[in-house]
């Protein structure tokens, strides 16, 4: 049975799929295949190239991924994603998809065109970094003609692109959204609105997931907490942790391994 891990965006969130990803594989279980869009096609560019979830947290705590992620501003007056990509390069020198150890779809999407774009083969740190190019705060990437943005735009959960290579999904969602104060100022109420939009666009996609790992306790964070990293993989791990727990039987039944490595 051949298994996904579909990855969410979320910005600082996305670090949380790092330590769900460690929890799943001291059950066992492993990804065949991997589909990611913005932070979650981050955080799958280094586990598909075969570094572990602790290596993965080290580097981010270590080069201060926070560091990486003050951009420049390019003449457009947005940012730009110059910084992180040296970050890629650095840790996938070879910057190529063939290179990875896991097939991985990331997913961005053509502000021009309005259409998602699914990358698979050739260069892969522009792909990559264009899926997290939120639209107003980050420059878009230019790449093979195109002016590409973040692919949560269409849709945050990038099921699609991998459906038909696995036999079992599970999605990794890091946007919960919780019960709103009734007090709340107008960027708060603009945010909020923003993130129901991009959730009920991905509900199709949440709903294909054979299982659904989503810690609510992420909802107390913002995309840009990345000196939160470790309490945030912690909330990923512990969640997950407790879900398998919780759902072992069933995961059983379906064949998947949940056997401590």
């Amino acid at each position: 049975m051949k298994t996904a891990f579909v990855l969410s965006g979320g910005g600082a969130r996305g670090i949380s799929h790092i330590g769900a990803i460690k929890a799943l594989q001291e059950q066992g279980i492993q990804p065949d295949v991997i589909s990611g869009t913005s932070a979650g096609a981050f955080v799958g560019a280094l586990l598909a190239y075969g570094y572990t979830p602790d290596e993965i947290l080290e580097m981010i705590l270590k080069t201060r991924l926070s560091g990486y992620l003050k951009f420049t501003f390019g003449f457009s007056g947005l940012l730009k994603l110059d910084a992180a990509e040296v970050f890629l390069k650095k840790y996938i020198p070879e910057n190529s998809f063939e290179s990875l150890k896991i097939p991985l779809a990331v997913t961005a999407t053509d502000i021009h065109a309005g259409e998602e774009i699914c990358f698979r083969t050739g260069e892969l740190a522009k792909p990559v970094l264009a899926s997290c190019c939120l639209p107003g705060i980050f420059r878009p990437i230019l790449f093979e003609g195109r002016e590409l943005v973040d692919g949560a735009i269409f849709n945050n959960l990038p099921v699609a692109p991998i459906e038909q290579q696995a036999d079992y999904i599970i999605g990794i969602h890091c946007n919960p959204i919780a019960t709103a104060k009734t007090a709340q100022n107008a960027h708060n109420i603009v945010y909020r609105s923003f993130r129901l939009a991009m959730r009920g666009k991905a509900k199709a996609s949440l709903d294909k997931c054979n299982l659904l790992i989503e810690a609510p306790e992420l909802s107390r964070f913002n995309p840009f907490d990345f000196r939160k990293a470790q309490q945030i993989f912690d909330i990923g791990y512990n969640y997950t942790k407790n879900l398998l727990t919780a759902h072992r039987e069933n995961l059983n039944s379906t064949g998947l391994s949940t056997t401590p490595l």
